[in-house]
C-alpha cells in the first residue's frame, strides 16, 4: 500500500481517513443529455403513482417538452401500457434504445425487454437495483427536459438505488385520502430528507368524485388531509386529482396521451418555465 498523501480527491482506497464522501452516481453515456430528474414516488402502493407519472410525461410533451419515463418498478411496470407500447425495446451496437410512444415520450420499462409481459419477474434487490442502474447508463435516451422515474413504493433497495445513483433534482410524492397519509407522506418525505433530494411537493390521487348529472364532489375515500400534512412538512400541494372513469379506460386503452388532465397544468407550466 503507498504513503498516503492525504489527498482523497486522487486517492481509491477506502480508508478511515477519507474525509469526502465518495460518490455512487452513475455516468450517463455520450448519446444522453436530460437536464431534470425527477423521482416519482409514494409510500405504500396503490395510490397511482405509476399513473401520475405517465400523466406528468404526457402532460409535459404536450406543453412541448422533450420527456422520457423511466420504469423503475421493476417487479410491477406498468408504464408501457398506459403508453399503448406493445413492441420490444431495440438495441444498437452500444445502447438500448427507448420504445417512444405518440407524442414523443420515450420509455424504457423491464416490460419492454421481457419475451412476455406477462412473465413475473422474480429477482432479488441487487439484480433490481442493477437494471435500473442500466436503464439509465445504459439507455441512449438524447436530448431530454425532463426524466421522470416511476419508483416503487416504499423506502427499500430500489428507491435507494435511484436516490444515490441518479442525479435527482426533486422527487413529487403521490398520495390519497385516507387516515395514513400523513404516516405514508412523512416516510417518503424523510427518505428524501435523509438522502438530501429536494421534495417538490405533493400530488393527492382519487381527491374527490365528480358527478357528471349534478357536479357536486363527493369525497370517496374520506375527506382530505393533505393541505395539512403539506402544512407541517413545509411543502406545497401540487395537484388533487379526481376519480375518473374515463381516464381510467383511456389508460387501459393504452392511451393516456388524450387524457386531459387540467390538475396537473400549473405543475406542468412551472416544468416548462425552469
Amino acid at each position: 500500500m503507498s504513503e498516503c498523501t492525504h489527498d482523497c480527491s486522487t486517492c481509491s482506497q477506502s480508508c478511515g481517513d477519507r474525509t469526502e464522501p465518495q460518490s455512487f452516481l452513475k455516468p450517463m453515456n455520450k448519446y444522453s443529455n436530460i437536464k431534470k430528474v425527477i423521482g416519482v414516488v409514494s409510500g405504500k402502493g396503490g395510490v397511482g403513482k405509476s399513473l401520475v407519472s405517465c400523466l406528468l410525461a404526457a402532460q409535459c410533451a404536450k406543453a412541448g417538452l422533450k420527456v422520457g419515463v423511466l420504469d423503475a418498478d421493476i417487479t410491477g411496470p406498468s408504464v408501457p401500457k398506459s403508453f399503448g407500447i406493445n413492441s420490444r425495446a431495440m438495441q444498437d451496437d452500444e445502447c438500448l434504445l427507448p420504445s417512444v410512444a405518440e407524442g414523443g415520450v420515450k420509455v424504457m420499462s423491464i416490460n419492454l425487454l421481457l419475451e412476455d409481459v406477462n412473465s413475473p419477474v422474480v429477482w432479488r434487490g441487487p439484480v433490481i437495483s442493477g437494471v435500473i442502474e442500466q436503464f439509465w447508463s445504459d439507455v441512449r435516451w438524447g436530448e431530454l427536459d425532463y426524466l421522470f422515474v416511476d419508483m416503487p413504493p416504499g423506502t427499500g433497495d430500489v428507491a435507494l438505488t435511484v436516490f444515490q445513483s441518479l442525479p435527482v433534482d426533486g422527487i413529487v410524492i403521490v398520495s390519497t385520502p385516507q387516515d395514513l397519509v400523513k404516516m405514508i407522506v412523512s416516510k417518503a418525505f424523510n427518505m428524501a430528507q435523509l438522502m438530501e433530494v429536494p421534495v417538490l411537493g405533493i400530488i393527492e390521487n382519487m381527491s374527490y368524485y365528480e358527478c357528471p348529472d349534478c357536479g357536486k364532489r363527493h369525497s370517496i375515500f374520506g375527506e382530505s388531509q393533505i393541505d395539512e400534512t403539506a402544512r407541517e412538512l413545509n411543502i406545497p400541494v401540487l395537484a388533487k386529482l379526481p376519480i375518473d372513469p374515463e381516464l381510467n379506460k383511456l389508460v387501459d386503452e393504452g392511451r393516456i396521451m388524450e387524457a386531459d388532465c387540467e390538475g396537473l397544468n400549473d405543475f406542468v407550466d412551472v416544468l416548462k418555465g425552469e
